[in-house]
């Protein structure tokens, strides 16, 4: 193993997606059931995600769905990644992180994103257009204020002095965002490298040193898919390159399909065009080719840790990748030491 990689966190998102033949409460129980196997593989961090209205995404709730992998893990950092801010009122989401920490003192992650609700109608129904993602620094700033105990008319029970370290999630502008307010980066996708790498040369140019972090710390975040062979491997990705191309072609995102289906079915130009560049640049192959696009992507960044964020049909399949992801990382747990 490089002394790259030894040195980097490795952590796994998970979106909580749909299957065909699943419904979204199984979706659910399979992210629970999931983190238990994260944690036994020794990753650093297990997070889940928010997305209303979307039918291929069961995850609308993430600091509910936190608080039910925090009690079926006992040592992981479990976070979300992330609770979209504009979504909500900064007091409320203070509320309900801080009962998390209360209920896991020492394992909770606070990641924030700036996303809006994905259509008009969910917009209207969460009470906030567009717009509502133009104020995201002064949102994030209400809310850090809430937990430090700074807000000037309101004190924020139970969060208020507890320590509950949160992430800026960012695409481009939100980099500057993180920095100005001293908090971690987390930054995606592994396959823009220019633009990942001049977001994250934005974010430690501007980091001011704040209470949450002394220090720039980078998350960079993608899909990683590990196989014997880089075929299978590339049989992982499928399922949400076609979602993806099905969801730009049709304005509807679908449950993830078994790859046999996708491959026997017809594609039209616009959607083999689009599923074919959903397959492109994804970190993906044996555990020899994904350590060296790993070694390159750090390298590249001087990330401080991986966010994985693979998401497939094929549960055994994404299980066994992220064992083979365990062992290139050197992460230690039995599970990794007995498949060694």
């Amino acid at each position: 193993m490089s002394s790259v990689i030894a040195s980097t966190r490795f952590s796994v998102l998970d979106r909580s997606r749909t299957r065909e033949g699943h419904d979204a409460p199984q979706a659910l129980r399979d992210t629970v059931r999931l983190a238990r196997d994260i944690e036994s593989l020794g990753y650093h961090r297990f997070w889940v995600s928010e997305h209303h209205g979307v039918p291929g995404v069961a995850g609308s709730a993430p600091t509910v769905l936190a608080a039910a992998v925090a009690a079926a893990t006992s040592a992981i950092r479990v976070g979300t990644g992330g609770v979209m801010l504009p979504n909500h009122q900064p007091l409320v989401v203070a509320e309900q992180f801080g009962v998390l920490e209360s209920l896991f003192p020492g394992r909770i992650d606070m990641g924030l994103g700036r996303s809006v609700g994905f259509t008009d109608g969910v917009r209207r129904a969460l009470g906030h257009g567009k717009d509502a993602a133009d104020d995201f620094a002064g949102q994030l700033s209400e809310l850090l204020g809430y937990i430090e105990g700074t807000h000037p008319q309101v004190h924020a029970r139970p969060p208020e002095g507890l320590r509950l370290p949160p992430f800026v999630l960012a695409t481009g502008e939100g980099a500057g965002i993180a920095a100005a307010a001293g908090v971690p980066l987390v930054i995606g996708d592994l396959r823009d490298r220019e633009r990942l790498l001049r977001a994250v040369e934005r974010y430690r140019a501007g980091f001011r040193p704040s209470v949450w972090a002394r220090e720039p710390y980078v998350v960079v975040a993608g899909t990683v898919a590990v196989a014997g062979s880089e075929d299978e491997a590339r049989r992982l990705l499928v399922p949400e390159a076609w979602a993806m191309a099905y969801a730009r072609t049709h304005g509807a995102f679908p449950p993830l399909a078994p790859v046999e289906r996708i491959e026997a079915r017809g594609m039209s130009v616009k959607e083999r065009e689009l599923y074919e560049s959903g397959l492109r640049g994804r970190i993906h192959g044996t555990e020899e080719q994904v350590r060296d696009a790993l070694e390159a992507v750090i390298a590249e960044s001087g990330a401080d840790e991986v966010l994985v964020t693979t998401s497939t049909y094929d549960r055994a399949g994404l299980l066994d990748s992220y064992r083979r992801l365990a062992r290139i990382a050197g992460l230690t747990s039995a599970d990794v030491r007995s498949a060694a």
